[in-house]
């Protein structure tokens, strides 16, 4: 295989860039590893007060993540992530106002690999949330398994991310005077066996939880498209119904999370790697779909509303697709 070795003369600010998304796919793939490792070493050895002070503060800190989490507004504002944002480019655009007195769900599409669009939106402040949607407060749902990982927790508590649990998303949804979102990514690990390049297909036709949530508390449902989300990382062929799917979905079953076999580029060179591709996103928050409370909404209902929140999600990709580098015949498919 012949390897393409970056420049030597690359302007400061693209190294820059590349080192940024280094460190957050290295938070993904790595950090939650090495804090159980520097726990166990607190824990295990002459430092054990360290890591027994550690516990009793995660005992006494455990409702938490499911309480809103803790939030860093210095954190979510760190100049690195306006480098990682400018990597890609990603750009947040808003397509009508929100009003900041109701609470939302923001049903994010597609997963991709590693969400990098719902990161950079919903859990930095380098797109400029704060100033398109003032008054709203964003809250990423992410999978209870990280949140039970020590120092990691604290971590990714500070960039807005809260457990993707009914308890959780029932304590934003109920909260009084509204401003609160909460982010999900509909289509979850599931969903990212199937992110490629080129691919244009969501998991949503009976994914209806966050339907009924919606209609429980009389959140605002919001669709939101990210284009250019499946194009940072091309992916081993794993067919439905390969052996590789199968093994992977099995996995997936068990752990809760899946294990897609991702690849991209890497820091020096550009023929293999984990580093994502410098492809643009566009994350376009859609319009808005009034819900009418329901404590306990019939089947209809959740049938109902799903179905309209699919008709408001296809139309938003069809009315965009062509602005953000999708052809006209690329069509939106739910699976």
């Amino acid at each position: 295989m012949c390897i393409e070795f970056a420049p030597l003369r690359l302007p400061l600010a693209r190294r820059i860039q590349t080192l940024a998304v280094l460190q957050w796919v290295f938070s993904f793939l790595g950090l939650a590893q090495c804090c159980v490792v520097l726990f166990a070493a607190l824990l295990f050895t002459r430092l054990w007060p360290l890591g027994l002070l550690y516990v009793t503060w995660w005992f006494l800190d455990r409702e938490t993540p499911c309480r809103g989490g803790r939030r860093s507004l210095f954190l979510r504002s760190l100049r690195i992530w306006t480098h990682f944002r400018d990597y890609f480019p990603i750009h947040l655009i808003k397509t009508e106002e929100l009003t900041a007195e109701r609470n939302y769900i923001f049903g994010f599409h597609p997963h991709g690999v590693l969400v990098a669009g719902a990161f950079a939106n919903f859990c930095t402040e380098a797109t400029g949330f704060s100033r398109l949607f003032p008054g709203l407060t964003p809250h990423m749902l992410m999978l209870p398994l990280w949140f039970r990982v020590p120092f990691f927790r604290d971590y990714i508590m500070c960039a807005g991310l809260v457990p993707s649990a009914k308890e959780s998303a029932k304590y934003l949804l109920r909260q009084a005077g509204g401003g609160n979102v909460a982010v999900i990514a509909i289509g979850g690990a599931p969903e990212a066996l199937d992110a490629r390049p080129g691919a244009y297909s969501v998991l949503l036709k009976n994914r209806k939880g966050f339907i009924k949530l919606a209609l429980q508390f009389g959140a605002t449902l919001v669709p939101v498209f990210s284009f250019g989300e499946n194009e940072l990382f091309d992916q081993v062929p794993n067919p439905r119904g390969s052996v590789l799917r199968t093994i992977q979905e099995r996995l997936q079953k068990m752990m809760g999370i899946s294990l897609p076999l991702f690849h991209a580029r890497g820091v020096f060179q550009y023929s293999f790697g984990l580093i994502p591709y410098r492809k643009p996103i566009y994350t376009v928050v859609g319009k808005a779909i009034e819900v009418e409370k329901k404590e306990s909404p019939t089947q209809e209902d959740i049938d109902t509303l799903h179905q309209k929140y699919m008709e408001e999600l296809f139309r938003l990709f069809e009315d965009h697709k062509t602005k953000y580098n999708v052809t006209e015949e690329k069509q939106l498919t739910f699976i």
